[in-house]
């Protein structure tokens, strides 16, 4: 198995952007999901104003995040935000781990993919393991695994929601998406992950499962804990 994609989110709920290699550490890849929309009742996502996903958000080598390329704080993105979710929203910088739906990686695969049957950026993976027969993504929950020289523990399997249900290209919204999702698969699809050990991945790096033994291991060894 090897690293087929890697992907970063700078903005949460826009358009994430495609990398090379990338930092990993207990919080997840460098710069993903640093800024959000809210306003004066809260976080707002995709899931209820889905035209941000139509933005592209990006990072810059100085580590700006940019917003269809301005930075994220310039006046021409505040009129963006405010145009698709409402007078009252602004982006906010925010680097704990509320950030996160639910875990700081999302593993998806190659073989669950193909099985979709859809692009795979509806599903919003921060890794996709390329090389992975079928669904066998399935039965890999509670299980350690080497991405390069990061070491993940692939905690559940992701609950699917209405995001995936449009397209990241035109947002057409195809609401089967979600109904087949549920279907096929249980509702579920790609794994939410904690980063066991910190370093670099690149684009091509091995991907390897631990044994039961070398996940405790590495469980231990970094004071990782399931929740």
């Amino acid at each position: 198995m090897h690293v087929k994609e890697l992907w970063r989110y700078p903005v949460k709920s826009m358009r994430g952007e495609p990398l090379t290699e990338a930092s990993v550490s207990v919080g997840g890849i460098a710069g993903d999901r640093l800024i959000h929309v809210e306003d004066e009742r809260g976080l707002i996502t995709a899931r209820t104003h889905p035209g941000l996903l139509g933005l592209g958000a990006t990072m810059r080598e100085d580590g700006v995040t940019l917003v269809e390329g301005d930075p994220w704080w310039d006046p021409r993105v505040d009129e963006l935000v405010k145009q698709i979710a409402g007078p009252a929203a602004h982006l906010v910088a925010a680097d704990g781990p509320e950030r996160f739906d639910v875990l700081p990686l999302l593993v998806a695969t190659d073989g669950a993919i193909a099985a979709f049957g859809r692009d795979g950026r509806r599903l919003r993976p921060n890794f996709v393991v390329g090389g992975v027969e079928g669904l066998a993504e399935r039965t890999w929950e509670g299980v350690g695994m080497m991405i390069g020289e990061v070491g993940v523990y692939l905690h559940s399997l992701r609950g699917r929601c209405v995001m995936t249900s449009y397209d990241p290209d035109t947002l057409e919204q195809d609401r089967g998406v979600v109904r087949d999702i549920y279907r096929r698969f249980g509702g579920t699809l790609a794994l939410n992950s904690l980063v066991l050990r910190r370093g670099t991945v690149r684009l091509g790096d091995t991907v390897r499962l631990l044994d039961a033994h070398e996940t405790v291991e590495l469980r231990r060894d970094y004071g990782a804990t399931d929740r």
